[in-house]
């Protein structure tokens, strides 16, 4: 006994293929679309001004910016959300990532700093460890900045030396890249 071709696989893929999209998964876009408007509403004049929007886009998007009633500022982000729909978002979209991972990346740096300032506060063998990574770093200044820092603690003075100890890290580790341990 022969079976018969299963044809209904093919029928069933061609169907897939002509379905357009569910309603779900059109509204789950537009929804990312008008998120996509909402964080260039949280853009600076200068950032706004750099993405190179179409002009209606442009317009609208200052329009948010100035509104401050709820209700007004929703109906806005939607329009800017249908707007969206027209263009294409994924330059946007690399450019707000673009502009976070920097974001991020600046903010890591500052927090190893801060981690340096306070292991360097803490005892001497830091200092050691610092001047072997960064060899070209005035030793004398940093010893100064750190006594100094340790007393305005101890003394419950203002952190002129604590901050200043921040700047001048910021200043070595910008200049040279650490050395290779």
């Amino acid at each position: 006994m022969q079976e018969a071709p299963d044809n209904n696989r093919d029928d069933d893929s061609e169907r897939d293929q002509i379905e357009p999209p569910s309603k779900s998964s059109k509204k789950r876009d537009m929804t990312a679309l008008q998120e996509l408007g909402a964080q260039l509403v949280e853009l600076n004049e200068q950032q706004i001004a750099s993405m190179q929007l179409p002009e209606a886009l442009l317009d609208a998007v200052l329009e948010a910016k100035r509104l401050n009633r709820r209700e007004a500022r929703r109906r806005q982000m939607q329009y800017i959300g249908r707007l969206m729909r027209n263009i294409d978002a994924a330059p946007i979209r690399e450019r707000l990532e673009e502009w976070l991972g920097q974001g991020r990346e600046h903010t890591a740096e500052l927090h190893a700093l801060e981690r340096w300032r306070d292991e360097l506060l803490a005892g001497d063998p830091a200092l050691a460890r610092f001047l072997q990574e960064y060899p070209g770093a005035d030793s004398q200044k940093l010893r100064t900045l750190i006594r100094n820092a340790r007393r305005e603690q101890s003394a419950s003075l203002p952190p002129k030396s604590y901050r200043e100890l921040f700047r001048v890290l910021r200043e070595i580790t910008a200049k040279e890249p650490a050395a290779d341990t």
